[in-house]
């Protein structure tokens, strides 16, 4: 996948975090022509199914499948994600290397310590990439950072109708065939048999049953709703009202 600019820029903990909190939006935004990058800021190592190298190739296609230009792959610990110096130290790197205007990641916090810990790399490492004496690069600093939601409910800052990208989105996840229930498919030989709350069935009705609940609250069919740390600024209010029956 080439290096160039991005866009938008999803970050996730893990392979497939993307893809389940906001593979909707990256997928509708790739087909409007947006640039979009993935940064997976582990690769999946201390998890219960999958190997590394299979979970890199999963990541490399689910992200085909969603349009991105740009992947990446960071090594800051899974099973206990490391936010020091040097952790913050990649992360800027690729943010001055792919120069995002808009940046989604974890929520502050989650089931999963790592997703919070992910939410705090992400959010002081966009800050510090813009100070010109940082060192490792021309500074950028992206206009903003939003969240999108993992495990965890909160209320949403925005609600974006990914009804047109959900397709992209359901690609994409069949991708990481080692992670997730695969529907009519039983579960895969070796430690793939192990099975996990992500790798169940429930849990995969629970992606598609949230996406309805929140395109319901917005008069679509699916949406993929985001939290924001500051209020949202909006040009024109009209540009607010909603869709669907009233």
């Amino acid at each position: 996948m080439s290096e160039q600019r991005v866009d938008v820029l999803a970050v996730g903990a893990h392979p497939d975090d993307v893809e389940l909190g906001c593979g909707g939006t990256l997928a509708l935004l790739a087909r409007r022509g947006r640039r979009v990058g993935i940064l997976h800021l582990t690769r999946g190592e201390a998890g219960t199914r999958g190997t590394s190298d299979e979970r890199r190739r999963e990541a490399e296609a689910a992200a085909e499948a969603l349009g991105a230009t740009a992947l990446e792959l960071l090594s800051c610990g899974d099973g206990g994600l490391r936010t020091g110096r040097d952790e913050e130290d990649a992360v800027i790197a690729v943010l001055r290397r792919w120069r995002p205007e808009l940046v989604l990641g974890p929520a502050p916090s989650d089931r999963h310590p790592d997703h919070g810990r992910a939410h705090r790399l992400l959010a002081d490492a966009c800050y510090y990439a813009g100070l010109i004496r940082r060192a490792g690069g021309e500074a950028h600093r992206p206009a903003a950072v939003f969240s999108y939601q993992q495990h965890d409910p909160f209320e949403p800052a925005f609600i974006v109708d990914v009804t047109d990208g959900w397709e992209a989105k359901l690609a994409a996840l069949a991708c990481y065939r080692t992670q997730l229930h695969q529907p009519g498919e039983d579960t895969g030989p070796g430690d793939h048999a192990a099975v996990t709350k992500v790798s169940s069935p429930e849990f995969r009705a629970a992606v598609e049953g949230r996406a309805h609940h929140y395109g319901l609250v917005i008069g679509a069919e699916l949406g993929e709703p985001f939290w924001s740390r500051l209020p949202l600024a909006v040009a024109d209010p009209m540009d607010l009202l909603p869709g669907g029956l009233r």
